[in-house]
């Protein structure tokens, strides 16, 4: 499992409860819904490398 750090993340109201709804759509807690919508911004723009073995097929 890869390692795991904290840090503070300063975010606005209307930012927060947005995402906040969206977890509890997506049965997810905050803190992982924040982690998939980075993930998926960055391996979108082509700055994440996937995973050996896990292509779209």
């Amino acid at each position: 499992m890869p390692s795991r750090k904290s840090f503070a993340l300063r975010i606005d109201a209307k930012t927060l409860e947005a995402m906040q709804r969206w977890a509890k759509d997506d049965l997810r807690s905050l803190n992982a819904q924040i982690e998939f919508v980075l993930r998926e911004s960055l391996r979108k723009a082509g700055r994440l490398r996937r995973p050996p073995g896990k292509g779209d097929d």
